[in-house]
């Protein structure tokens, strides 16, 4: 299949209308949206040479149907032979566009919902189950200082990394009455990125910001130095908190998984993949192929 350069979706008014919603009422980074635009070309350009359609043929979607989706999908692992995770990110995409057309009324049934993933080897990551995630919320509120409250609820609801935590200053912080967001301003791979607050953040963070009068630089800083908090003071209060909550064994990385198990139940791809700092949404894929084989 022949590739190109553009991510152009011209004449096809459908799919612009749609990226343009993304865009605009969903208020995704442009990268984001030029990522579902790159998605659904390589679509358009598959089924164009499927067909032998020239390069003026606009794309009637009511003309698309689920054996057509099931050939795209496996021309793209045994012709092209893609990787599976960059194939079911693209039925993903493919799904949300189709199911965006149904509730706009452009189509009267999605093609794409029977449309099964690819298996991929990947091993996901362990889920906190209800019981865990209360067990953890109520050792957080047993003994610790607000400031490590702050922090630890910070952490299950954001899915923010140690490192992210500790390099937070008060100022990446924006507070408003039922919203709000934290501005990541370089994650591991120097990359900038905002993530919304829920109101368990926003009042947690009213709280302590209400009682913060240090002159560090940092939102968290350490207790004992007023400076930086390191990494492994960090770590060491989450483990400290798990053992509390009877759960040994899980760490930071675990209330990072637990927010992007959370967020794949009503997030698209590309925005979770965003929020949890992913340069490539294909690493986001676990969470939702294990939500899908949950729910099948």
């Amino acid at each position: 299949m022949n590739q190109s350069s553009g991510i152009s979706v011209q004449r096809e008014p459908t799919i612009e209308e749609f990226l343009h919603m993304l865009a605009n009422e969903d208020e995704l980074h442009p990268k984001t949206v030029k990522e579902y635009a790159s998605d659904l070309k390589h679509f358009i350009e598959w089924y164009k040479e499927r067909r032998l359609l020239g390069e003026k043929f606009a794309l009637r979607i009511e003309d698309i149907d689920t054996s057509t989706l099931v050939h795209y999908r496996e021309d793209s692992h045994k012709v092209m032979r893609l990787k599976p995770a960059t194939i079911n990110r693209r039925l993903i995409t493919l799904k949300r566009f189709f199911k965006w057309a149904v509730l706009e009324s452009r189509i009267s049934h999605d093609p794409s919902k029977a449309l099964k993933f690819i298996p991929e080897d990947k091993v996901s990551p362990r889920r906190m189950t209800s019981e865990e995630e209360q067990a953890f919320l109520a050792a957080v509120e047993f003994g610790n200082s607000l400031r490590d409250q702050t922090i630890l609820t910070l952490m299950f609801h954001t899915g923010l990394r140690t490192m992210e935590v500790c390099n937070l200053m008060p100022h990446d912080i924006e507070l408003g009455r039922r919203s709000g967001h934290l501005t990541v301003r370089a994650d591991k791979r120097n990359v900038q990125r905002k993530i919304p607050l829920n109101m368990q953040c926003i009042l947690m963070l009213n709280q302590y910001l209400s009682n913060f009068d240090t002159e560090s630089a940092y939102l968290f800083p350490s207790e004992k130095t007023n400076d930086r908090l390191t990494e492994r003071a960090l770590r060491h209060l989450i483990k400290k908190v798990m053992i509390a909550a009877e759960l040994e064994g899980l760490s930071s990385h675990d209330l990072r998984h637990r927010f992007g198990y959370a967020m794949a139940e009503h997030t698209p791809l590309h925005r979770l993949a965003e929020m949890m700092g992913h340069t490539n949404p294909d690493t986001t894929m676990i969470y939702v192929k294990a939500l899908n084989t949950n729910h099948q």
